[in-house]
């Protein structure tokens, strides 16, 4: 069952024209709608099912620059300068608090991993991130239990609540003249001399110079009959909130479990350790990029065969423009939860918080996040499509870059100065011989 979300009304009608469309109403394609339409550019984003349906509200909550890649840092500052400000700047309630983050560390050789990314990614960049004994690990997450060598903490880090960010933000765009078009899929793009003159929709065309794709797991299929080369696969993860909870104010994660504290008083809590891969046609296609991630993150990811291969197998790589796409097909994805993976981390979190073993579960869900070989974003024009834009491939940490990235996006957009160097996620990467690979410290 997918978790609640604040409703966000749709515009009505089809505007006939405009400078910019957004594809995809989640976490990374309201942030740039809202900062064009402050700017003044007029835009439109077009979602297929709701507001945030899909990962947007379904992920931690988790907003931090602690445990980035190091290409990922810069972009991590800039919107965890932003989100303090977001309430005031969007006249609404994100969830963002400051309560600080940390990961607990059961070995000595654990800790050393995490000290080897202060070293060399956090102090660099002066972050306020610091290593901890165990006694002071139980100071700033009272009731830890169990033998532990430390921690990695970061006390300016912090969480927001994913239910109630994005549909806040789309509306704040509203607001500020946006058009927000819901339960509207993108067909595909009409291009003119090679450039973009509009996109089709499944209620007709919309007219414009360019367009950012924002399209989560979706990304892959639209680039399809682009000729574009995207190369993403989708990550099954689980999620549980639990009923109203007095336990520790910050967020923390540990072997098999991460927690945060939620605005209602309970918590989002999942497995740190656990995700599924379901092999399909594109991990095939795609096996030589992914091949250096799955050799550092392993452990994090179990590979599994069953009907998505037939599924995505049927799936058709080209449509007809004026007959219904696959977007269309499936407004939103809601894929069944793994339960083995949510016990996993329920066992995991009572043993290093006893607080825990009284916790009653009210909902849990199941989420697919979009991942690149490198485990960092796709934020670029294309080169060989003028006026196309895609910001995808957020690996899990969307939610949380998602003011640094918006903010990107609609420099990129507009040709300002953007506020981070944007090549580490230019799309050219996957096409001119780099072979992009992640981090083996984040």
């Amino acid at each position: 069952m997918p978790p609640p979300v604040d409703p966000v009304p749709g515009d009505p009608g089809l505007p006939a024209s405009t400078r910019v469309v957004v594809i995809g109403g989640g976490i990374i394609g309201v942030r740039p709608a809202f900062f064009l339409a402050r700017k003044g550019v007029p835009v439109v984003l077009c979602e297929k099912g709701r507001i945030a349906g899909e990962q947007s509200s379904r992920n931690w909550g988790w907003c931090r620059k602690m445990g980035r890649d190091l290409r990922e840092i810069p972009l991590a500052i800039e919107a965890m300068r932003l989100w303090p400000e977001m309430n005031s700047l969007i006249q609404a309630e994100t969830g963002f608090r400051r309560h600080g983050i940390a990961y607990l560390c059961r070995t000595p050789e654990e800790l050393a991993q995490r000290e080897a990314w202060l070293d060399q990614v956090g102090k660099p960049f002066q972050l306020d991130t610091r290593l901890l004994t165990r006694d002071e690990t139980a100071r700033v997450l009272p009731g830890l239990s169990g033998t532990w060598a430390g921690s990695l903490y970061t006390a300016s880090d912090g969480r927001a609540e994913p239910a109630h960010a994005a549909p806040a933000i789309a509306r704040a765009a509203q607001r500020l003249g946006a058009t927000i078009l819901t339960d509207c899929a993108v067909r595909g793009i009409d291009t003119r001399a090679g450039r973009i003159a509009g996109v089709v929709t499944e209620h007709g065309r919309i007219a414009c110079d360019q367009v950012v794709l924002a399209g989560g797991v979706w990304s892959r299929l639209f680039c399809r009959p682009l000729r574009l080369r995207l190369p993403q696969l989708k990550v099954l993860s689980a999620v549980m909130r639990t009923e109203k909870l007095d336990g520790p104010e910050g967020s923390a994660s540990g072997p098999g479990f991460g927690f945060r504290k939620r605005l209602d008083g309970g918590y989002t809590v999942g497995n740190w350790n656990a995700n599924i891969v379901d092999i399909v046609p594109d991990t095939i296609r795609f096996m030589r990029d992914f091949l250096p991630a799955r050799r550092i993150h392993h452990t994090s990811l179990r590979l599994r065969v069953g009907s998505p291969f037939l599924a995505e197998l049927a799936q058709p790589g080209h449509w007809k423009l004026d007959a219904p796409s696959p977007f269309e097909a499936v407004r939103t994805l809601d894929p069944p939860v793994h339960q083995p993976i949510l016990q996993q981390a329920r066992e995991s979190l009572t043993r290093a918080f006893p607080v825990f073993q009284t916790m009653k579960i009210a909902e849990s869900w199941g989420g697919v996040i979009d991942v690149t070989p490198d485990a960092i974003p796709v934020i670029s024009a294309v080169p060989t499509m003028p006026g196309f834009f895609i910001a995808t491939g957020f690996t899990g940490h969307g939610f949380g870059i998602a003011p640094g990235a918006g903010r990107l996006v609609a420099e990129l957009v507009t040709g300002e100065t953007p506020v981070v160097d944007p090549s580490p996620f230019r799309y050219n990467r996957f096409t001119d011989g780099t072979r992009p690979a992640p981090s083996p410290l984040a």
